[in-house]
């Protein structure tokens, strides 16, 4: 859309600057080549004439413009990354100071007929040159310009540097966020989008119990990082109207703020995959902390439902992790030592896998 706008764009450009050129140009030319059979009826048809041809010329060469335009920025933009802070302060400083220094000796100089025009300006530019050469070559004794930046150029660098966590419906509603903030292990600038807060409201608005309970929840949670954490949260007011789903929204979203996304749903962690970015996913986080549980140890666990396999039953630990216990049906209600065996990590979590330890002391003759 922008390259269209800037070939319109170029191609006016071309019409006036033709039309112009013909009005005023094209009939002395045409005078002093003296052709009788090379004229219009008046200077408005050279106008129209040079109009359309360059025009032309421009609508066909605005792009390559565009093109070689953009390659030197792109390229001006990655020098001037390199170029350190203090560097930049000290050219500017240094610019100031000889330009007002130039104009003040310059301006004698410019009294002076016939050359005086000349050299004032070249007089000027050099003096700049020499000056920014001079403070570049012994920034090291001009420090103290500096370090009065300091406190704003450290600032400046935090913002740089900040770094954006994005929150998405499922993560909020979980509530484990809150958690998270709590241990200080996430850094930077928490954002919620506009339209992650509208699509909560529209849950917490829904007819269904369970759907408006976690909406509400939601809130809450939003409400509670707010006001309680120590970590700054900031609301994002724009919205990406050309895309229909929220969550294309927090990918364009984490593309536009360079942050990251902090989710459970495992469609969206694949997106993102696939598309570069950076995702903190809860779930992981949350199998990532639980305790090492090797073969072999033994544990307490509550046996509360029977398993999917005959004889198996099923306990539970605090966070949640799964024990499939072989032969542990007859213990339902039961809360006995359990021998672990093996150890399954899957997308959906660990499962650990034991058998009753009375049944193994039986096996190995142990009373």
């Amino acid at each position: 859309m922008i390259r269209k706008v800037l070939r319109v764009m170029g191609t006016l450009i071309g019409v006036a600057v033709g039309a112009v050129l013909f009005y005023h140009a094209l009939p002395d030319l045409v005078a002093v080549i003296g052709t009788p059979g090379l004229t219009f009826a008046s200077p408005w048809s050279y106008s129209v004439a040079g109009g359309g041809l360059f025009g032309l010329l421009f609508y066909f060469i605005t792009p390559s413009i565009v093109n070689l335009g953009r390659r030197f920025l792109d390229w001006s933009e990655s020098r001037l990354k390199k170029v350190p802070t203090q560097d930049i302060i000290l050219v500017v400083f240094g610019m100031i100071v000889t330009l007002l220094l130039g104009l003040l000796i310059s301006f004698p100089i410019y009294r002076i007929p016939h050359i005086g025009a000349y050299i004032a300006p070249l007089l000027t530019l050099g003096l700049v040159f020499f000056g920014v050469r001079f403070i570049l070559n012994r920034k090291e004794e001009f420090s103290f310009l500096t370090s009065f930046f300091n406190r704003n150029a450290r600032a400046l660098e935090a913002a740089d540097n900040e770094t954006f966590k994005i929150l998405d419906t499922s993560a909020i509603i979980d509530g484990r966020i809150v958690d998270i903030c709590k241990t200080g292990f996430l850094e930077g600038v928490i954002v919620v989008a506009g339209f992650v807060l509208e699509e909560l409201q529209h849950i917490a608005d829904s007819p269904d119990l369970l759907k408006r309970n976690r909406g509400r929840r939601g809130l809450d949670i939003l409400n509670k990082i707010q006001k309680e954490m120590d970590i700054p949260v900031q609301i994002y007011e724009g919205d990406f109207e050309e895309l229909a789903e929220v969550d294309s929204k927090l990918v364009r979203l984490s593309k536009v703020l360079n942050g990251k996304i902090i989710t459970n749903d495992f469609n969206l962690n694949k997106v993102c995959e696939l598309q570069g970015i950076t995702v903190l996913n809860i779930n992981e986080l949350a199998n990532a902390v639980k305790p090492v549980v090797l073969p072999g140890e033994e544990m307490t666990a509550q046996i509360i439902k029977d398993g999917k396999e005959i004889g198996q039953g099923v306990a539970y630990l605090d966070d949640g992790t799964m024990i499939v216990v072989e032969g542990g049906k007859r213990h339902i209600g039961d809360t006995i030592e359990v021998l672990v065996t093996s150890v399954l990590q899957t997308a959906a979590g660990r499962m650990i896998f034991a058998k009753p330890k009375t049944a193994v002391d039986k096996v190995s003759g142990v009373k």
